[in-house]
């Protein structure tokens, strides 16, 4: 008797474990995969490694995989594919060649989804279709400054959490060749710090449906201390989740 029972203890412990690893295995496994690119040919920005580590945080906090890399051979059909969103995080100069970049738009007409941050409209000067894509390209930039920030639409996941007026020190862009379909989220007051040329109409965060891709852009996050920054961190989470398709 005694053997019998223990016996069925062991078995329903044993069922319990199965039970309960069965039952978290799901969020054991995340959805979707990022890859995040930062390679740099030009000048390199110090966060990088910050942006790296933030996003990371953030994947696991809302089960998406994260993978860095500064590797422009992971722009071939069949690694990209594996990606719900490509990140480019800061890189500057030109940074793919031909084949990638013929993959990289295959990408994105297939569906695949973009996150450009800060110096991501730093590259790629000689690819028109990466221009339009990303929205703009970088022109130049003052000292960094305290300045404020417009938020325009309040109802996108990457500002809905934030006031009308946002106002926080960065390294201000002012852009050129802007794409003019791109849907702005957040504009600078270029009345409220100097070194603003671009007549008071300053979108410094947008996105758009590219050719059947998701693209979002932020031209905040120069600095390290910009990815300890909650507001920050949750307007980057926001435009990384709009560009998966959640």
């Amino acid at each position: 008797m005694k053997k019998t029972l223990l016996a069925i203890t062991v078995s329903a412990f044993a069922f319990l474990i199965v039970s309960c690893r069965n039952h978290h295995s799901p969020l054991a496994t995340p959805k979707h995969a990022v890859l995040v690119f930062s390679k740099t040919v030009g000048y390199r920005h110090k966060s990088i490694p910050d942006g790296i580590r933030a996003i990371r945080n953030l994947g696991d906090a809302n089960r998406f995989a994260v993978v860095a890399t500064e590797d422009a051979g992971y722009f071939n059909k069949d690694s990209l594919r594996k990606f719900s969103a490509v990140i480019f995080l800061s890189p500057t100069g030109d940074v793919l060649n031909e084949e990638q970049e013929k993959a990289f738009q295959e990408y994105i007409r297939s569906g695949g989804g973009y996150v450009g941050i800060h110096a991501a409209t730093d590259c790629e000067y000689e690819w028109d279709w990466y221009g339009k894509l990303v929205g703009g390209y970088f022109e130049s930039h003052p000292d960094q400054q305290v300045a404020k920030i417009q938020v325009v639409d309040r109802k996108h996941p990457s500002t809905a959490h934030l006031p009308e007026i946002w106002e926080r020190k960065d390294e201000w862009y002012n852009f050129k060749s802007l794409n003019p379909d791109v849907n702005v989220l957040m504009k600078l007051d270029e009345a409220s710090y100097e070194g603003g040329n671009m007549n008071n109409n300053h979108p410094i965060a947008w996105y758009q449906y590219y050719e059947g891709g998701r693209i979002w852009y932020t031209g905040l996050g120069h600095s390290s201390e910009a990815y300890t920054e909650p507001a920050f961190l949750n307007h980057i989470l926001g435009g990384i989740l709009f560009a998966i398709g959640k």
